[in-house]
């Protein structure tokens, strides 16, 4: 095998159930360019090596030699190690879609149980006395999540299946504590660079580059590029991805090129094309790129080129990919809540950008929303061809900020007219231009799903964050997607700058409607986080916040704290909210009175009862 001029490497630990698109796509469209480049997954390769009966039995060796104080949880785990071990290996080729006749033996509660599987919940009402699949699926789940809390307590108390020490990469102002981290070496840990080792071993890189989605993605990846460092010297070191682009934008942390040689922003393709020419071919120009030099970091911008469009990006490349290694898990009853970790899911945005990018809570200040340019319907229906060639996988999830009405409308029908079977999901902003006739388009070009931001639920605030649409709109705009047998998710969000009480118990009040009223099928709520690169973090006083500025940040900086200046107390609210919430998704509690998710007395809503029902059937009259 020929040495390869770039390895792509997700780490650990991302989505298990379906391939990251960050790698596929870079390799796609740098083989386009000449190079010769391989791909990586660490993250789904470290899963399915920890999840064996072999290294299980490791760590159950570990822990029970370990001279501390278990939980009870962790010692009913251990007490119960055998059939942990008999089921493990049989139990994820179950989960890959391996071993589908293992459902009856989990139906028949073979598995071992602990804390996790003290539910609450009919399973037979939710998945029917038929859904044998799905529900062994769910059981399966528990089965894992067990082993997950057992690893976390007594093996990597950073471990997390889809995140690993996010909290403390969430929280790190200054790269002394990631350092301290980096130090800690697990039985996770020591996997994990095994894997590494035997990759880059096959492929003898010159250039390794690690995507870094998330914060659950750093601290592996620098731990990573540590072990390269030290043990291959002589590969160059380069990291991106979204919680770079977003984090790291005034990075003056000189002790981070101890560990890496180049950091990237934004779009990929161009930096590292740049990067590749820099280093193969001693080209002197690099793009929207930080690196040492003089013990100074430095950002070089200076490639006259303007980035790929859309249109020009290419294909993904799958190739090197474990493509049948993928594990689906079923986290909950609710099967749109389920479809970010159930199923396998091809990867693709039709668009760059948002073509809104108007929300004061969003990063529209930066690149990868406010340079907005989509691709061709036909180019896009070229590209879910060959995707399927490779995967054969029919299942795409566009995974845009917002997908742009009247390119789906382009797209559905260029799948409709090419005769191209597939199921879809994407996430949509509720406007009006989804139109009954609009949806029934999208149903029948294979949409099954859709996502999007209801956010505070509050038409004065809906207004103040610049969002474009009403509640009333958001009724509208799900009735006609619902009649069509399309599922929706609802963004949620709380603790919007000037957000009242009376606001937050009224919010409340309009998505137990909508669930009552069977317009919206899953929700979450999120806590409203001002980012510095967000109208509201750029300009906090025509918001009523005040910003507080952490003096000692030397690496990431995006998150700001900052004070309501009216004063409510928005951190109150999170557990009753998200408990109504939890029910509403399970179609439980809709006749409890709002009051009776808090701990503390909370205003009445001043939402009337049927308001959401009226907003639908007046607009059924005028249809």
């Amino acid at each position: 095998m020929s040495r390869k001029d770039l390895l792509l490497i997700t780490p650990p630990f991302i989505q298990i159930n379906t391939v990251y698109p960050a790698t596929p796509g870079l390799k796609g469209f740098l083989q386009s360019k000449g190079f010769q480049i391989a791909q990586l997954d660490l993250s789904i390769e470290c899963i399915i090596q920890i999840f064996t009966s072999e290294n299980l039995s490791i760590f159950f060796d570990f822990a029970e030699k370990q001279k501390k104080k278990f939980s009870l949880n962790a010692f009913e785990i251990i007490k119960q190690k055998k059939s942990y071990l008999n089921h493990i290996d049989t139990v994820i080729s179950f989960l890959q879609s391996k071993d589908l006749s293992f459902a009856y033996a989990i139906n028949n509660k073979i598995l071992p149980k602990a804390s996790k599987f003290e539910i609450q919940q009919d399973l037979e009402w939710h998945f029917g006395v038929d859904g044998i699949q799905d529900k062994a699926r769910f059981y399966a789940t528990l089965f894992l999540e067990d082993i997950a809390d057992f690893i976390t307590e007594c093996i990597d108390n950073r471990f997390g299946f889809s995140r690993y020490a996010e909290q403390i990469c969430l929280e790190s102002n200054n790269f002394d504590l990631i350092l301290s981290e980096i130090e800690k070496n697990t039985l996770i840990t020591d996997l994990m660079l095994k894997i590494l080792d035997d990759s880059i071993k096959k492929h003898q890189p010159k250039i390794i580059a690690f995507t870094i989605p998330f914060p659950g993605n750093l601290l592996m990846a620098l731990k990573s590029a540590q072990y390269i460092k030290k043990n291959y010297a002589d590969i160059q070191i380069a990291i991106g991805g979204g919680y770079v682009n977003t984090e790291l934008r005034n990075l003056n942390e000189i002790r981070l090129f101890d560990l890496v040689d180049y950091v990237c922003l934004d779009d990929g393709e161009l930096p590292l094309l740049k990067i590749l020419n820099h280093i193969l071919y001693q080209s002197e120009d690099l793009k929207r790129t930080f690196i040492r030099k003089n013990n100074d970091v430095v950002f070089i911008n200076n490639a006259i080129e303007v980035d790929f469009l859309h249109n020009e990006i290419g294909i993904p490349d799958y190739e090197g990919l474990p493509l049948n290694n993928y594990i689906s898990v079923t986290e909950t009853t609710n099967p749109m809540h389920n479809m970010w970790s159930n199923g396998r899911w091809n990867k693709i945005a039709l668009a760059h950008g948002c073509y809104w990018h108007k929300c004061s809570f969003c990063d529209t200040s930066l690149d990868y929303i406010k340079r907005f340019n989509q691709a061709d319907a036909g180019i896009l229906c070229d590209k879910i061809q060959d995707i399927i060639k490779q995967t054969n996988y029919r299942g795409f999830h566009f995974v845009d900020e917002a997908a742009p009405p009247a390119l789906l409308r382009k797209l559905a029908n260029e799948l409709v007219n090419r005769n191209i079977s597939i199921s879809w999901w994407t996430n949509i902003r509720f406007e009006s231009s989804f139109d009954e006739e609009l949806c029934i388009l999208l149903a029948k070009s294979g949409c099954i799903a859709v996502s999007g931001g209801l956010e505070v639920a509050s038409d004065r605030l809906l207004r103040k964050m610049n969002k474009g649409v009403s509640i009333e709109q958001v009724a509208i705009t799900a009735s006609n997607f619902k009649k069509t047998g399309i599922m929706i998710h609802a963004y949620l969000m709380y603790g919007f700058p000037t957000q009242t009480e009376q606001e937050t118990i009224d919010s409340l009040e309009i998505v137990r409607q909508l669930f009552v009223n069977k317009l919206i099928n899953s929700a979450f709520w999120h806590r409203f986080a001002m980012t510095v690169h967000s109208p509201v973090g750029l300009n906090p006083n025509d918001f009523g916040v005040e910003k507080i500025d952490l003096k000692s940040e030397t690496f990431n900086k995006n998150g700001c704290n900052h004070i309501d200046k009216s004063g409510c107390q928005h951190e109150k609210f999170e557990n009753g909210l998200k408990t109504a919430l939890y029910n509403f998704i399970h179609e439980n509690g809709f006749d409890f009175q709002l009051e009776d998710w808090f701990e503390f007395k909370i205003p009445t809503t001043k939402i009337p009862p049927n308001y959401i029902k009226k907003i639908i059937k007046s607009k059924n009259k005028i249809s």
